[in-house]
């Protein structure tokens, strides 16, 4: 489980920073729908992209430390969770959108329970030998 962990972070780590920098570099056009949705929307997308790749950076720090923090992993599960509920406001509000971003929420809705469940298993995990021995007393 503490393998699973350090992946999943990882990858969450390394899609966050490239949709992040995608978003940065395209502006309206990185977003389904939204091509002309004006100068105002293109810069909060650009500014909330390169606010989602530090997101993805936090994620990358947490992944390198040893053990991977618990809490670390539980509050950037539940940032990636609130964005999902984000997109649950908007369907009400709104309605339907694009069909990528369904799956999207799906993600953002399906993936944090994982976090939760997984966010524990590397300071749980038995350590290595080498980090097991003790000095004896004396």
């Amino acid at each position: 489980m503490a393998r699973a962990l350090r992946a999943l972070a990882q990858l969450m780590g390394w899609s966050s920073v490239a949709i992040g920098l995608f978003h940065v570099a395209l502006g309206n056009a990185a977003i389904p729908g939204a091509g002309s949705a004006g100068a105002t929307v293109d810069s909060w997308g650009r500014f909330m992209g390169a606010s989602f790749a530090g997101y993805g950076l936090a994620w990358l720090w947490a992944a390198r430390q040893r053990p991977i923090p618990a809490l670390a992993v539980r509050w950037l599960a539940g940032v990636f969770l609130l964005g999902g509920v984000g997109r649950l406001i908007s369907l009400a509000v709104h309605g339907w959108p694009q069909w990528f971003q369904i799956v999207l929420a799906a993600i953002e809705l399906g993936l944090p329970p994982v976090f939760f469940w997984l966010a524990d298993a590397e300071e749980r995990a038995p350590r290595g030998d080498a980090e097991a021995r003790t000095v004896p007393a004396g």
